[in-house]
């Protein structure tokens, strides 16, 4: 796993010093080696930045950036088919110097062109320079496991791992994206490929861009798109020809990304989706995995005992650390230069702790994220099949919902007391107004609903689309289950789950790897019906039907839990007086973004005890470090 940097400058003012700093700033990383390419060129100035954290070939030959002939590349990611295409390469007469995937993916490209990313299998973000055509093209892996962000303003094209570095660069213009916050207000995260700055974006999830610099031209191309998976006619497949063929996927999948020339580990919670994987690696070898998990004294929280008997059972090498209110306090500091774009997910705490964890002993750690909006997990999925089917049939639905939410939950008698009553009101209204059954997701999962955000920031707001909004060509060949899960893989699980996972790996040097999202696996699941996957009130079936063949119903059947954490508790007793430090009414007063009377409003509602809705007041908190930090 590694950083990248560069740039583009049509100006001619960007020096060596400009991407060294640009690199410099994402040792954490790559802290093993760096490297750096500048040429000036009659038209612009580019430049290339690489840090390195050494993986496969840990020798020199595995140096970035890499050369061959007119084409260089700088690479973060793993390509773990990497051997398969080396030897069709070898049989077209390409000769290899390292043992590096670095490699591999450059002498592909010169090879095949743009074209070879169909042949990758695992997760990238790249960048590769044409000397002869002047064009640089960038590339993301297909499920976005691997970030990368643009920024294209005033003859400067930058390009970067992590928004940090472009914070590097002189000529940067860090002008806060009013859109961008209220994106994030609404889902504690900003889906791509929108940003928290303006002129900014990320690269989407399965694109390429390519930018010719005689032309100064920008071409961004789609080459896979989860949703073209499940536009397909499902597959006539009986159950136990489904459990064989994705157990199968499954167990590829976990082994490919157990090749490394360093320790590689398990992130264990003890839920179905990190046992499954657990246990479809320990069945196939002698030696024990080193499984990791993360626990909470409070007992609401806490999934480290189940994790455990999981270990035991399994026989794992386990490890596991109970976080305490005095860890948060110590994190708490260091989000805003971890996740440097406003970030609300509060399982960021222990994902960190986790990944420190891990990192004491092993430099990789496969995490099992992606079983939920693979295979069906959340309650969400239910709730908005309840939702449809007493809604579904109501005339001028959308209408209603706008009639619903024009009165404030507040003016209807007996009830206007209940904050509970209040937000579920306002969850039912709001989502009443979606367009289409897929739209409810992003509002299912909101904190502040998107007219609590107009009252919320002080300038007008445009509403920028994102991909809750696409549903085209799903009604086909989905039912409602499959089509939610299609959605929430391009948004909850790319801009949020993902983000959380690369950030907190990278944060102390530790490869994450996700082997539920090897695309064989979702192009798969994506064609099954969706009654394999949530059964009456019964979600993951398929995958749960596979982990019971390696461990008991008996010590996986329970509630889910999610990786959750006691913030509720802890802001309204030990870490209060941080909470009123940054949502104070002088330094909201100063900043003029926010209508500071409704953010008191919010944070002394909770601080009485009248609502226990945590997120708003954690995204408020996130945003106002995240601010003092990089503004």
């Amino acid at each position: 796993m590694c950083g990248i940097s560069g740039f583009i400058d049509w100006k001619n003012i960007s020096g060596l010093d400009c991407i060294k700093a640009m690199t410099d700033v994402l040792h954490h990383r790559g802290p093993d080696d760096s490297g750096l390419f500048y040429k000036q060129y009659e038209g612009a100035h580019v430049g290339l930045g690489h840090r390195r954290l050494s993986i496969l070939d840990l020798s020199s030959h595995g140096h970035q950036p890499m050369d061959h002939r007119h084409l260089t590349i700088v690479y973060n990611g793993e390509v773990y088919n990497f051997k398969e295409i080396r030897t069709e390469l070898e049989r077209q007469g390409y000769v290899f110097d390292s043992g590096s995937d670095t490699e591999v993916i450059l002498k592909a490209y010169h090879c095949w062109g743009i074209e070879m990313v169909h042949r990758l299998n695992g997760m990238f973000a790249l960048a590769i320079f044409d000397a002869e055509k002047k064009e640089l093209v960038l590339l993301r892996d297909r499920a976005g496991v691997k970030p990368l962000y643009w920024y294209y303003h005033d003859g400067l094209f930058l390009f970067a791992s992590e928004l940090k570095s472009f914070h590097q660069h002189p000529a940067f213009k860090k002008e806060l994206c009013l859109d961008g916050l209220a994106l994030f207000l609404q889902y504690g995260y900003i889906p791509q490929p929108h940003s928290i700055f303006k002129h900014t974006q990320k690269l989407k999830a399965g694109n390429s861009l390519t930018i010719n610099l005689d032309q100064r031209s920008f071409e961004e191309k789609k080459y896979w798109d989860v949703l073209d998976f499940y536009r397909k006619p499902k597959l006539k497949v009986s159950e136990e020809e489904a459990l064989r063929e994705t157990e199968r996927l499954l167990t590829s999948a976990c082994e490919y990304r157990m090749v490394a020339d360093v320790p590689v580990g398990v992130f264990l919670s003890g839920g179905y989706d990190s046992s499954a994987v657990t246990a479809l690696l320990q069945s196939h070898r002698s030696e024990k995995l080193k499984t990791f998990a993360i626990g909470f004294h409070e007992e609401a929280y806490n999934e480290a005992h189940h994790a455990r008997r999981v270990a035991e059972h399994l026989g794992t090498d386990h490890t596991e650390y109970y976080c305490t209110h005095q860890d948060a306090l110590d994190i708490l500091p260091r989000l805003p230069e971890i996740w440097d774009e406003p970030f609300g997910d509060a399982s960021t705490i222990p994902t960190v702790l986790v990944s420190e964890l891990a990192r004491k002993q092993v430099t990789v750690s496969l995490s099992a994220d992606g079983g939920d909006e693979i295979f069906g997990g959340y309650d969400k999925y239910i709730y908005a099949k309840k939702m449809e089917s007493i809604f579904g049939r109501v005339p001028f639905r959308n209408q209603f919902g706008r009639f619903l939410s024009s009165i404030k939950p507040g003016s209807i008698p007996f009830l206007s007391r209940d904050p509970i009553f209040s937000r579920r009101y306002a969850k039912v209204a709001s989502s009443l107004e979606a367009k289409h059954s897929t739209e409810m997701l992003g509002i299912i999962g909101s904190a502040f609903f998107r007219a609590e955000v107009e009252e919320l920031i002080a300038k007008p707001i445009v509403h920028l689309a994102t991909d809750f909004e696409s549903y085209e060509g799903l009604d086909e060949f989905n039912d409602l289950y499959n089509s939610l899960m299609a959605v929430d893989y391009k948004t909850y699980q790319l801009d949020d789950i993902l983000v959380k996972v690369d950030r907190a790996t990278m944060s102390c040097s530790l490869e994450g790897r996700e082997p539920l999202l090897d695309y064989r696996i979702i192009e798969y699941v994506a064609r099954l019906e969706s009654s394999l996957k949530i059964r009456g009130d019964e979600r993951k079936y398929l995958l749960k039907k596979i982990t019971h063949q390696y461990l008991p119903k008996e010590m996986m059947d329970r509630p889910k839990m999610g990786f959750g954490v006691p913030i509720l508790d802890w802001f309204r007793a030990e870490l209060r007086d941080y909470l009123l430090s940054y949502l104070s009414e002088s330094r909201l007063a100063e900043a003029g973004i926010f209508n500071v009377n409704k953010v008191i409003e919010v944070r002394d509602e909770y601080l009485n005890g009248k609502n226990d809705d945590i997120s708003k007041i954690w995204f408020l908190l996130v945003f106002e470090m995240w601010r003092e930090k990089w503004m």
